[in-house]
């Protein structure tokens, strides 16, 4: 029995996934088989890939339905889950969208093994993170003014036990009551910042990537382009020359 039958064995039992999935507009869901290939997806993701039917994606891979390099970048992040058995849990990136309007995910992939163990798939979503909604006047003003601290000098050096003390909290006080408005980590919070400002100089400026790294709060070139890798799936050249 191969990998994909194996699969096979196992979805019943997890088929009920996809009706939860269905309805959540802010959330893509999927499944996928040993080799990548999407086995099961919600209808939001195939509104997100512009598409009208879910026949439409079924048995594609990633690379098959993003250009290159994004494709190819999901795909290597799928193999990781799928070869080297790694969990992908609340990972911060940053989707483009058909109608090219870019949004913050928070991304989960865990593999999908047998009875026996054996990994045959991957299971995950990526869901829509949302800012306050309300807007800010509600936070409590010390909070509120941590994170206006962090939209004004997140080109400096930013600890969360720092901004935890110019809160009066303590840093658990202050992840908790963070990650409630934002659901993300203070430390997340200053790298989506900091990857946001970045993107924004990248498309509307010439500057040389390493002059950006410095001015958004990265020590050299090399850490900034790691940092954005992993948030955008592009290198900082290869989103610029996206958007150029």
């Amino acid at each position: 029995m191969n990998a994909v039958e194996k699969l096979e064995r196992v979805l019943p039992a997890i088929l009920f996934l996809e009706d939860l999935y269905d309805p959540v507009t802010d959330t893509v869901f999927f499944i996928k088989d040993w080799f990548g290939r999407y086995v099961i997806v919600n209808q939001t993701l195939v509104a997100r890939c512009g598409r009208n039917e879910k026949s439409e994606i079924i048995g594609h891979t990633a690379c098959e339905l993003f250009s290159d390099p994004l494709g190819q970048r999901y795909l290597e992040q799928d193999r990781k889950v799928i070869d080297e058995e790694k969990q992908i849990i609340d990972r911060l990136e940053l989707h483009p969208a058909v109608n090219q309007r870019e949004q913050w995910c928070l991304t989960n992939k865990v593999p999908i093994r047998t009875e026996g163990g054996e990994v045959v798939g991957l299971v995950g979503f990526s869901r829509d993170l949302m800012g306050p909604g309300v807007g800010e006047d509600w936070i409590r003003p010390e909070l509120a003014a941590v994170v206006s601290y962090i939209q004004v000098n997140y080109a400096s050096e930013l600890r969360v036990e720092r901004l935890a003390e110019q809160a009066g909290m303590s840093p658990y006080q202050l992840s908790q009551r963070i990650r409630t408005i934002f659901g993300i980590t203070p430390a997340q919070l200053i790298a989506k910042t900091r990857i946001d400002a970045a993107s924004s100089m990248l498309r509307t400026t010439d500057s040389a990537i390493a002059e950006i790294a410095q001015s958004v709060g990265y020590c050299d070139q090399s850490a900034f382009s790691r940092h954005f890798k992993v948030a955008v799936g592009l290198t900082p050249s290869q989103y610029r020359k996206l958007h150029n």
